[in-house]
């Protein structure tokens, strides 16, 4: 960094005569007595002033007096850090107030009297004490304050001791010039965008942190315009302390835009190079850019197939040509994973999976899957190919059979399905994404038939509950429109989701129907630590009655992502024995406060309704409420929630309090 505004002192020069011949020597030299009085000045009738003594003006201190005054204070401060002092606090006055905030902070993150622990004396706290002096100096000079000073003092407060900085920030310095050298050789229209792009100008705050993120924002805009080979020559800001200005200088050297040339794979790559060619952004011939070949790493390495993947990029024919070198190590395919788990209205459940992830080359999952629980059982094959001839888009295929039985309803099934979906991952988040999929079931279920009264409110007797078994075929289609900022842990931003699902169903006669639902959420910050999200969602099944759908093809709602404070599946009409049996329609209705309340926790009240009913379009009666508080810790991988809920109005079977234990938030 060059400073400018230096002032020059005059000082004396002296020349020493070398006693030649000819030369003039100097006059001897006279005794002077220090204690005879002055001589009048010549040509002046005044007479020299006399030395303040003892007679002088009492309302002036002499000089020896201010020594004295700080000796002593010097003295005391050093009789008070020679005290067996151990306990103290430390204040920062005079800080400018639009950035008081933000400096505190960032002192207090770096402090040695903050992360040192207790002190053993005065003596230990004086030296933290004088290490964040200049730490502090740092603060304010890293956020144009170059012209402040800070005055160190302690204050001595019963058995513990203040650590004062007072401040006199001064003037922030600001930029009178930005210079770019070279950034003119850019294309037409490039220039003022990568201008743009580094954010500081004239008139702006010398703030580093802006000049630094300028800098790595100048060079990320560079690459995504196609400057391959672009450098950045040694930044300058020259500091003018006489105006409190400054001015900030940065070569650029641009080169040419260049063009993807050929991509190559080198090493031993778990796939054929093709496949590495379709998981890439670009092709060749389109204009080069710095976040593509990023991107490309990551991707491949989020294949879980790759243990190292390096990508480089190798320019030629004057630099307007840039080939992309892949080379790739494989990882291993094949795992074993267990999980043991329990949930309110599903009991207990052990799940084995054994993947191999390279089974169908290339990126063809095989997943052998098996829950062995009190409310299921399952055995299951599923095959899915990610980024099936394009990027992002995956061929799933699933076979199953399991045996269910829980409140709502009880099922022995076997399915063959398969779909074909645009995905979003935590990579690449996706604005829009659909599904399309086929479904053949043959189910044996327990037919499930909600109570009936007549008209004097009494129950009418109904049948023997039977087995029936049912064959169901199905296209569901889903649609994602995602605006939030994050797939696990929204803060900003909403959701719409839908699907649609024409199915056809024999048992005995053929029977054919629609199911469908649309889902909205909404994620509004209100500070740094509170984020209000909400979420409706209505669904319905039309084209048909109720008891001609198969109980596990029905809707219902309650449990931990739907109605909190209520068991799985436990809202809407019950039969004679009290169980839920599903409806035709759906409605639910989410609140909660996320609050962060310190480090990585945080607590969530939120209140739930819903209601289940056998019309194909809601109502607005028989809302069920529920409503709790829980706890997140967010975690690298996403937050981890416990809720805890209770219903407001519960009916018979319900139980006081229900708890969800779940990744992520709840929605």
């Amino acid at each position: 960094m060059l400073l400018a505004g230096a002032a020059m002192v005059p000082g004396r020069a002296w020349a020493q005569d070398s006693g030649a011949e000819g030369d003039v020597l100097p006059p001897p030299l006279v005794e002077i007595d220090p204690d005879a009085p002055l001589d009048p000045l010549p040509g002046l009738d005044l007479d020299w002033p006399e030395i303040r003594g003892e007679e002088a003006d009492p309302e002036f201190e002499p000089l020896e007096d201010l020594l004295a005054e700080e000796d002593e204070a010097s003295a005391n401060e050093e009789a008070l850090l020679e005290a067996d002092i151990r306990d103290y606090r430390w204040e920062l006055v005079g800080l400018p107030d639009d950035e008081a905030e933000s400096i505190e902070t960032d002192f207090d993150i770096l402090s040695t009297l903050e992360t040192s622990g207790d002190a053993d004396n005065a003596a230990q706290i004086d030296r933290r004490a004088q290490t964040d002096l200049l730490l502090l100096e740092s603060i304010l000079d890293s956020r144009g304050y170059y012209a402040a000073t800070i005055d160190l003092s302690y204050v001595p407060q019963g058995e513990a001791l203040l650590v004062r900085y007072t401040v006199d920030p001064g003037q922030q310095f600001r930029f009178t010039d930005v210079q770019f050298p070279g950034l003119s050789a850019a294309q037409d229209g490039d220039e003022a965008a990568l201008r743009e792009a580094y954010g500081i100008g004239e008139g702006d705050a010398v703030v580093a942190a802006d000049v630094i993120g300028g800098t790595v924002a100048l060079t990320n805009e560079l690459g995504q315009r196609g400057y391959a080979t672009a450098q950045l020559g040694e930044r300058q800001v020259i500091i003018d302390y006489t105006t409190a200005t400054a001015t900030l200088v940065q070569p650029v050297t641009t080169g040419p835009v260049a063009r993807y040339g050929t991509l190559t794979v080198e090493g031993n790559p778990p796939f054929p190079p093709r496949h590495v060619q379709r998981i890439a952004r670009f092709e060749p011939g389109e204009i080069y850019n710095r976040d593509e070949i990023v991107d490309l790493r990551l991707a491949l390495i989020e294949t879980g197939l790759v243990s190292s993947a390096v990508v480089e990029t190798e320019p030629r024919e004057g630099n307007e040509v840039v080939d992309v070198a892949v080379r790739l190590e494989p990882a291993q395919t094949r795992t074993i994973a267990a999980e043991v788990g329990f949930g309110t209205g599903e009991g207990f459940r052990v799940e084995g999976e054994w993947q191999h992830r390279n089974f169908w080359n290339p990126e063809g999952a095989l997943t052998l899957r098996g829950i062995l629980g009190t409310q299921e059982q399952l055995l299951g094959a599923s095959m899915v190919r990610s980024n099936w001839l394009r990027r992002d888009q995956r061929l799933s295929m699933t076979a199953l059979a399991s045996n269910i039985d829980r409140q709502a309803y009880e099922a022995e099934t076997i399915q063959l399905s398969g779909r074909v979906e645009r995905v979003s991952d935590f990579l690449w988040q996706k604005e829009w994404t659909w599904g399309a999929g086929v479904e053949l079931i043959a189910t044996r279920e327990v037919d499930s038939r909600p109570r009936l009264e007549n008209e004097d409110g009494e129950p009418i007797p109904l049948p023997e509950p039977q087995r029936l078994t049912y064959f169901i075929g199905a296209l569901p289609l889903t649609g994602e429109w995602d605006r939030s900022n994050d797939l696990l842990d929204p803060t900003e931003g909403f959701t719409v989701s839908a699907f649609v699902s024409p199915e056809v169903s024999f048992q005995g006669d053929r029977d054919q129907y629609v199911r469908s639902w649309i889902q909205g959420t909404y994620y509004q910050p209100i500070n740094d630590q509170l984020v209000v999200a909400g979420k409706l969602k209505t669904g319905t099944i039309t084209g048909t009655d109720l008891l001609e759908i198969a109980p596990s093809r029905r809707l219902y709602a309650g449990g931990g992502s739907s109605v909190r404070g209520y068991g799985f599946q436990q809202l809407g009409p019950r039969d004679e024995f009290g169980d839920p049996v599903g409806g035709k329609s759906v409605s639910e209705v989410q609140l909660e406060a996320r609050y962060r309340v310190f480090g990585q926790f945080a607590v969530v009240p939120f209140v739930d309704a819903g209601r289940v009913s056998s019309d194909a379009f809601p109502g607005e009666d028989d809302w069920q409420v529920g409503v709790g508080i829980g706890v997140r810790y967010h975690s690298n991988f996403g937050p981890l929630r416990v809720d805890v809920g209770t219903p407001l109005n519960p009916r018979e079977g319900d139980g006081p309090v229900a708890v969800v234990v779940g990744l992520g938030q709840a929605f």
